[in-house]
């Protein structure tokens, strides 16, 4: 019953929030403080969303533009999830690679992914190799770096135990380290999903001929605010419900662990 409650009053609140942002936007917007060009209304912001859906805009409609972008994040974050996990459930057990690689990660894993865009663009044009990389670029840290802290932290007495039956490195990383760890990599992958995301249309903003970040780079050549911050709505949307697959993928792991009620 508590749980419910609290469960009811943080959508209360939530819903709370909303309407007074929306409330305060509309208001500001129909004050003629700033331009209504520069400032739709909500209800304009809408209509031209919906009107997106089904109306091609910068050769296509709002939904060919965010599946062109899913694709692109699909294939980053997928080459990010497929390198990173691996490499850093090895670093986290061989003191070796750890020692090889970090020196060469510490030293990348600052530059900012739309740091990249200008090699990248120098590499792949406006083709799709460019932000896959660019995602790649913004995904890639976190993966690696919470399937290394999942690997450090394991129970040790799992390791001695399975040391004592003489177990291989290969099999301890597979049947130890892996199941250990994957709270952490979960955890990992929620934020290098929202990073690849936003490095993804930060990348579209400038290397890219279609996609999301393409339209609304259009959108803001035609002046055309609705679009532009449609376009924004169809970016949250989908970073949400990203999100929200991995975080309910996390808790369904931590329940089963016994982690979590």
């Amino acid at each position: 019953m508590t749980r419910i409650l609290k469960t009811d009053n943080a959508f209360l609140l939530g819903t709370i929030g909303l309407c007074s942002f929306l409330a305060l936007w509309t208001l500001l917007s129909l004050s003629g403080l700033v331009p209504r060009l520069f400032l739709p209304s909500p209800v304009e912001v809408a209509g031209r969303f919906i009107h997106l859906l089904s109306h091609r805009f910068a050769d296509g409609t709002l939904l060919d533009h965010l599946w062109a972008s899913m694709l692109r994040f699909a294939g980053g974050f997928g080459l990010a999830v497929l390198i990173g996990v691996p490499l850093g459930l090895l670093m986290g057990w061989f003191r070796l690679l750890d020692d090889i690689v970090t020196p060469l990660f510490d030293a990348v894993r600052f530059i900012a992914p739309i740091a990249w865009v200008p090699f990248a663009a120098l590499w792949f044009g406006t083709g799709i190799g460019g932000p896959i990389m660019i995602i790649f670029a913004g995904a890639f840290p976190p993966c690696l770096i919470n399937a290394y802290r999942g690997a450090k932290f394991v129970d040790p007495r799992l390791i001695e135990a399975a040391r004592m039956l003489g177990t291989p490195d290969l099999r301890m990383i597979s049947e130890v380290l892996l199941p250990s760890a994957v709270p952490s990599i979960i955890a990992g992958l929620r934020i290098s999903a929202g990073l690849g995301w936003q490095s993804l249309v930060g990348a579209e903003l400038i290397v890219a001929s279609t996609g999301i970040g393409y339209m609304m780079v259009q959108g803001q050549g035609n002046v055309s605010t609705t679009t532009v911050m449609s376009g924004m709505i169809g970016i949250g949307i989908i970073g949400l419900v990203i999100d929200i697959v991995l975080r309910g993928a996390e808790t369904a792991i931590l329940r089963r662990r016994g982690l979590a009620t």
